[in-house]
């Protein structure tokens, strides 16, 4: 363990040397930076160990480990990020624990995430996912997401939905799209957003690859597993 600890400690150091010098760059402040940690496949232990070290924030992207993890964890002050796909049938068990869903893309998820937080007594951050990669008129490619031109009215039903709040927009950068491009595009969607909701001021962008051009492009939120954590082992069901 203590070996372990002193790797996340390290890898913790690095990232955030990174992030500063992204900040430097494109003459930002790191408090307007939040770091969250993205533990999918490594254990609870990693967690507590990442707590101890300063972390605050952590993203899973599978209802099954992150609930366990979230049990598991509970007491340590931690604000859960759901980041993956959300299906319908996991919407009860996400409200309970996490505090920001980064993967709201249509209105059917609207709808049961609002009820069931609502059930839940809690209030659930949201964040439309934008497909970066979307044709105009396909919605989302591949990783899910709306389409740019359907973030509006996806924003504008969170916004009245009882039981969430909408906080701003996430996306990927497309494999093989250089991350400027891409995040640029972005920006501007999260920028039609803020004119319609003020308060929605999140941008979820950034991973270990492209944290400079997601800072450069206004990222408020990076979502950090492998500089961290290190390479993930192929997750088996």
């Amino acid at each position: 363990m203590g070996d372990r600890r002193e790797d996340l400690a390290a890898a913790l150091a690095e990232v955030e040397r990174r992030i500063g010098d992204a900040c430097r760059a494109a003459g930002r402040s790191r408090s307007e930076i939040t770091l969250i940690a993205v533990t999918k496949t490594y254990p609870a232990s990693d967690v507590r160990l990442l707590a101890e070290l300063g972390v605050s924030h952590v993203g899973e992207n599978r209802d099954q480990e992150a609930a366990a993890k979230a049990a598991e964890c509970a007491g340590l002050g931690l604000t859960w990020h759901f980041i993956g796909q959300l299906q319908t049938n996991k919407v009860r068990s996400v409200a309970s624990y996490a505090h920001m869903v980064h993967s709201v893309d249509r209105p059917r998820l609207v709808d049961a995430l609002g009820r069931e937080a609502v059930r839940a007594g809690r209030e659930v951050d949201c964040l439309i996912q934008v497909a970066l990669d979307a044709e105009p008129g396909e919605g989302g490619a591949g990783r899910g997401g709306a389409a740019p031109q359907e973030v509006p009215a996806l924003a504008g039903l969170v916004a009245k939905t009882e039981g969430l709040r909408l906080r701003g927009v996430m996306a990927v950068a497309p494999l093989g799209e250089d991350p400027s491009a891409a995040f640029a595009r972005l920006r501007a969607v999260a920028e039609r957003v803020r004119e319609e909701h003020p308060a929605a001021d999140v941008i979820s962008a950034g991973m270990s690859g492209d944290i400079p051009q997601a800072v450069a492009n206004g990222a408020t939120h990076l979502r950090v597993g492998t500089a961290l954590l290190g390479r993930r082992k192929p997750f088996v069901r």
